[in-house]
């Protein structure tokens, strides 16, 4: 997958987005509105761009991001032109990561993830959502097993499955396993429905989403929790 291409493409869109109202709030983000999530994703390319070029995580200071509309948008582009091109080396290049792989083609892969889940986030607000690239989103789905819930159980934030369940990506034929054993359960739908079902946007029994064999124990291992 060109993460690049991708990357860029929600970068754009969430940009795009800026355009409506700021004040909006954003349903599934706690208390903010549409002006801290774009502060949120600014901040959050520039955390990037200093993990690759300084090696460190140290967090950025999102009240020095301006609020007004102009001001804000320029800033939130100048933010996505400096990750892309501090992501624009050797993907295998050593960089500052707080998970494996540490390198540079993690953050490639986060910060698509990352920015297709936000610009989704922003679009909700405004009520005008537009449809996941199935493939982004099941490497999204992907995503959650391979990375972001080894990393909750790493954190004491989760503890390893007891059972197993599959998610099946209707749209694309792939499947993953969560769990030990032989799994109780499968739930099945688009990519893009399981990876707003995994991140919390939507019910773990929404209609969306089909479930086969034990959905109660199913819903059991993916409580996780998952992700942050």
């Amino acid at each position: 997958m060109d993460y690049l291409v991708g990357l860029r493409r929600e970068l754009d869109a969430f940009g795009a987005v800026l355009d409506g109202d700021l004040s909006a709030p954003v349903e599934h983000c706690g208390s903010w509105r549409l002006v801290d999530l774009a502060v949120h994703m600014g901040a959050g390319n520039l955390w990037v761009v200093a993990a690759v070029r300084e090696g460190h995580g140290d967090s950025y200071d999102e009240g020095a991001a301006p609020r007004d509309r102009a001001g804000l948008k320029a800033w939130y582009a100048g933010t996505a032109d400096a990750l892309v091109q501090a992501l624009s080396v050797d993907p295998s290049m050593g960089a500052w990561t707080f998970f494996p792989p540490h390198t540079v083609g993690f953050w490639r892969r986060r910060r698509s993830q990352e920015t297709l889940m936000h610009r989704w986030d922003a679009e909700h607000a405004l009520g005008s959502a537009t449809p996941m690239d199935a493939a982004l989103a099941a490497d999204g789905v992907a995503e959650v097993f391979d990375t972001m819930a080894p990393r909750m159980i790493s954190k004491g934030a989760a503890t390893h499955p007891e059972q197993a369940v599959r998610i099946t990506a209707t749209d694309s034929g792939r499947c993953w396993t969560y769990g030990p054993g032989e799994p109780i359960a499968e739930v099945a739908g688009t990519a893009e429905d399981l990876l707003l079902m995994l991140w919390g946007r939507k019910p773990r029994d929404a209609g969306s989403v089909t479930w086969a064999g034990d959905r109660e124990a199913g819903l059991g291992v993916l409580a996780g929790p998952l992700v942050p």
